[in-house]
């Protein structure tokens, strides 16, 4: 398959990121991972591929940090065709339990995170004149949700910062798109939310079927690809039909 360039995504050492780098690296992708952990699985996943494959411990709150791994990736991997930020966490706490220590951490990652990230490989898409983005939301942001103030501040900014974003690099060639995924099927999902959650929402899905972490990678493989040249600014809910916007 012709080589698409090199896609770069946040997270992507085990649950939805590897699915990711797995998807892409079968359209045609390169991989560049940024987590806090070594991705080794991943790494393997994608070289079977037959894809190359780069990777850094990086902490994508730091401004120097992610302007140093896009540095590193335009020298080891070349032109960047497509930033995924899926890098996230989500702590719960009711409102009342919420101090700001934990408020600055959650937003720090998830929305800070995909800013410095965004500023990071943007330059280098505008002198390419070509980029996808996807950052990841959640149909949380669209339901009625406790413990969850300072996640949903997050993805809500996510939102905002990915329609303000592709207003500005749209003539550049750049979407800047957002997958809201519902409850997947996923290790630590399973392990956080439980089994009764996942029965609970196959009431409320159209499709009664369990999300699996392929299903949110095919959106993603979908919007960056050159078929949806002509969709930007966009939140996309994979979520089964349970979410109506």
């Amino acid at each position: 398959m012709k080589t698409k360039g090199t896609a770069v995504i946040t997270g992507a050492a085990n649950g939805l990121g590897q699915a990711h780098a797995v998807r892409l690296a079968k359209d045609g992708f390169d991989i560049a991972v940024a987590d806090i952990v070594e991705p080794n699985e991943t790494r393997k996943l994608v070289e079977a591929e037959g894809k190359k494959f780069f990777s850094s411990i990086v902490d994508v709150t730091s401004e120097e940090a992610t302007k140093d791994f896009a540095i590193q990736v335009k020298e080891e991997m070349g032109i960047v065709t497509a930033l995924i930020n899926n890098a996230g966490i989500y702590p719960h706490a009711l409102f009342s339990e919420l101090d700001f220590k934990l408020w600055k951490k959650i937003l720090d990652i998830n929305l800070d995170g995909t800013f410095l990230m965004s500023k990071a490989f943007v330059p280098q898409m505008i002198e390419n004149n070509y980029g996808r983005i996807v950052n990841v939301a959640s149909t949380t942001f669209f339901m009625n949700v406790t413990h969850g103030s300072a996640y949903l501040a997050s993805k809500g900014g996510i939102i905002g910062l990915s329609r303000g974003l592709a207003s500005e690099v749209g003539a550049n060639g750049i979407t800047v798109n957002v997958i809201a995924p519902g409850l997947t099927d996923t290790k630590m999902n399973r392990k956080l939310a439980g089994d009764e959650a996942f029965e609970s929402f196959l009431q409320l899905q159209a499709i009664p079927k369990n999300l699996q972490p392929e299903d949110m990678s095919a959106t993603v493989s979908f919007l960056v690809s050159e078929d949806s040249a002509m969709i930007t600014g966009q939140t996309i809910i994979v979520d089964g039909g349970q979410i109506r916007i």
